[in-house]
């Protein structure tokens, strides 16, 4: 009896034993379960796309991809898998675009799902907007033709022509160089530069009017900061004067003075007599096209842009409805295509008016990387109102018809939403900007704020390379607090135009800063190709530990500005300029210390106006007479050095070094080599001992200025 009681207390202890190690499994199984889904549920969502795919494809594996990313955003519910990140992995391969992707705020991802655009494989990924171009017959000598249906049924216009990769030329007149306009019938130097211009005279055997389609010809004008692209209206040659369909946005001048601005004649059938250049009748469709030795058309690849763009970030910020979380990496973009609408003669500063391939509007927290963006008929972006906290690195952009980036939100008037700001620009390749539109500058900054714009390198451009404010003047302005740094800019202008710097400010800009710059070859064509140009209104920026050299204007040049600090700089090497101020005004405009200034082929390092003016300013409301001042800009503890000429042969502004002291200019600075490194060979480093040292002059350190290393 005892051992049957003693087995089932055993038993029921068992038992009990049992279930509660049951009910532990069972708990432990709950959980793992309940883990199992939330990992689940936080998986990577993977979508295929492959130029080898389907679009009635599932596309959710690599055996069975999509043909499109257009598809593949549409095959995206968010909704469901609003947890997920969610990888759209694209295989190697060239993509022909048929339509431009609109992204909208229902395509976006979150901070910790975020949707990711990159390729799969070790086959490039190209993204490519042109379209084939073949069908080519002999027609005479050593021109060939096609017809391209979609032109002569007016569906198709383009203006670059791209043989195995390469870029071709429009057939011209003159083959090489320019023409210059002969006279002003709108008006010349006595009517103001913005005067709109529909006519100008032409020297004799330049313009025929009994060229083919002359409506199609296109004449294009390299005045001031500007190309006027415009359409033939008329030639008449018994006065000799040519007149357009619609005006210029300036006279006819090459910029101040009385001389001809410099003008070619481009898409003109009797032009068409060099190897490489082609010609687009738009009536009949007719391509021709003389082809470079080597080049066997019925083989080449010949192409032309076809697509006006590849992405379209659209949200709306005024009702927070964002495009977010998005990234695109190591894709490459080829061709895009632009045509200047009827009565726009694309010549507003900076070609600001020229759209770009990517343009983004009410968009957050997305990136662009290690992306190539090349012949494209615009800018490469277009950052608009309502964006914030975009990073674009690491991208190479180059051999474009326009810039690199445009980035504009609201003015101070807008709504507060719409303002744009805090970008990153940095690490990128932008070179040979400019091929169509020269007026474009490599990164246009406008009204926006707390950008980050650092260790590009930006190179072969016609025009102005950094652009920063849109406000001309000292009114009050966006654009503030913008970091310029390491960027590395040479080589820019190309003597084309005129009034243009490697970086270039404008406007009230608070909390600005352009530091540890390189920059050098900087040429215009009449006057500027400066260095660090300050223009219209600059006010409160802080410009330091910049190298500068190479400029043919001043490697320092301020037009009008207020309160700039400007230290630690070195400005070296211009060649018909070194320091320029166009205008001084009842205000400090500079405050001038710790550079070392470097020349030689000049004797006055101060050109133009570095006259002081006396005014009144206020400092204590106590007190009934407020003192008077007798200085607009303050310069000291600066070391001058011309290696060519002893400082008794120089002025300065045009006074002796002594007088310029006993003004109270300079009065602890030095005239003493500055025993760089290798100025001959422009290693502006310091060796010990330098005079610079005792003034308080600290080594520049240039040695991470440019791209970084994609880490």
């Amino acid at each position: 009896m005892y051992r049957q009681k003693q087995s089932l207390k055993t038993n029921i202890m068992v038992n009990f034993y049992i279930k509660c190690r049951f009910a532990k499994i069972k708990i432990i199984i709950s959980f793992l379960c309940i883990l199992s889904f939330q990992i689940s549920t936080s998986q990577t969502v993977n979508v295929f796309v492959s130029v080898k795919g389907n679009d009635t494809n599932s596309g959710m594996s690599a055996d069975s991809p999509l043909a499109t990313l257009q598809e593949a955003f549409r095959r995206i519910n968010l909704e469901k898998v609003q947890d997920q990140p969610i990888n759209i992995l694209i295989s190697g391969g060239i993509y022909h675009s048929k339509e431009l992707i609109t992204l909208l705020p229902e395509n976006s991802g979150t901070a910790k799902a975020p949707v990711t655009i990159r390729p799969v494989g070790n086959v490039p990924v190209i993204f490519d907007g042109s379209a084939s171009i073949g069908g080519w017959k002999k027609y005479k000598k050593n021109i060939w033709c096609t017809t391209i249906p979609e032109v002569k049924n007016g569906t198709w216009k383009f203006e670059q022509l791209f043989v195995n990769g390469q870029p071709r030329s429009p057939a011209r007149f003159p083959n090489e160089g320019y023409y210059l306009v002969a006279g002003f019938p709108d008006g010349g130097t006595e009517v103001q530069y913005h005067t709109d211009s529909k006519r100008f005279k032409f020297r004799p055997g330049d313009l025929n009017p009994s060229w083919s389609n002359l409506e199609d010809v296109r004449i294009v004008v390299y005045h001031f900061w500007s190309d006027a692209h415009l359409q033939i209206e008329k030639i008449d040659l018994t006065d000799s004067i040519v007149t357009f369909k619609y005006p210029a946005d300036k006279r006819f001048t090459d910029d101040f003075t009385g001389d001809g601005a410099k003008y070619i004649v481009e898409n003109v059938f009797e032009g068409l007599d060099k190897p490489g250049e082609w010609y687009l009748n738009y009536h009949n469709g007719m391509l021709y096209y003389i082809p470079m030795d080597g080049e066997d058309l019925t083989t080449a690849n010949v192409v032309a842009p076809i697509l006006k763009g590849f992405f379209n970030f659209s949200g709306d910020a005024q009702k927070m409805k964002y495009v977010e979380n998005i990234h695109i990496s190591d894709i490459t973009f080829n061709y895009s295509n632009f045509i200047l609408p009827e009565g726009d003669a694309g010549d507003m500063q900076a070609a600001f008016t020229v759209p770009a391939a990517v343009t983004l509007k009410g968009t957050r927290n997305c990136s662009f990387d290690n992306c190539k963006f090349q012949h494209l008929g615009t800018f490469a972006f277009d950052v608009q109102s309502g964006c914030s906290a975009i990073r674009f690195t690491h991208n190479v952009i180059t051999h474009n018809a326009a810039g690199a980036f445009k980035v504009n939100g609201s003015t101070e008037k807008g709504h507060p939403l719409e303002r744009t700001g805090n970008i990153t620009i940095s690490d990128n390749e932008i070179g040979y900007y400019g091929e169509k539109y020269p007026s474009a500058d490599g990164i246009l900054l406008m009204n926006t704020e707390g950008n980050y714009v650092g260790h590009n390198h930006i190179h072969h451009g016609w025009y102005t390379g950094i652009s920063i404010g849109w406000r001309w003047g000292y009114e009050r302005s966006i654009s503030r607090d913008n970091i310029i740094e390491y960027n590395h800019i040479e080589h820019i202008g190309q003597g084309l135009l005129s009034d243009m710097g490697a970086i270039y400010t404008l406007g009230v800009s608070p909390g600005t800063i352009i530091r540890n710059n390189l920059i050098h070859d900087v040429e215009s064509n009449k006057y500027g190709g400066w260095g660090i140009y300050n223009d219209e209104g600059s006010a409160y920026l802080l410009i330091e530990n910049n190298i500068v050299y190479n400029t043919k204007y001043a490697a320092y040049n301020i037009h009008y500005a207020k309160e700039l600090t400007v230290r630690n700089n070195i400005f070296a090497l211009g060649k018909l300029e070194e320091l320029n101020r166009t205008k001084g005004e009842p205000h400090t405009s500079v405050y001038f210390e710790n550079n070392i200034i470097y020349w030689k082929t000049i004797k006055d390092p101060f050109n133009a106006d570095w006259k002081d003016q006396t005014y009144q300013y206020h400092v204590d409301p106590w007190k009934e007479a407020q003192p008077v001042k007798t200085t607009n800009f303050d310069t000291d503890y600066n070391l001058y050095f011309n290696p060519n000429l002893p400082v008794d042969s120089l002025t300065f502004n045009g006074n002796s070094w002594q007088q310029w002291q006993k003004m109270g200019k300079d009065f602890h600075s030095l005239y003493s080599n500055p025993m760089f490194v290798d100025p001959e060979n422009f290693n502006f480093g310091l060796k010990p001992g330098s005079p610079a040292f005792q003034l308080g002059f600290k080594q520049i350190d240039m040695s991470t200025v440019g791209i970084r290393e994609n880490k």
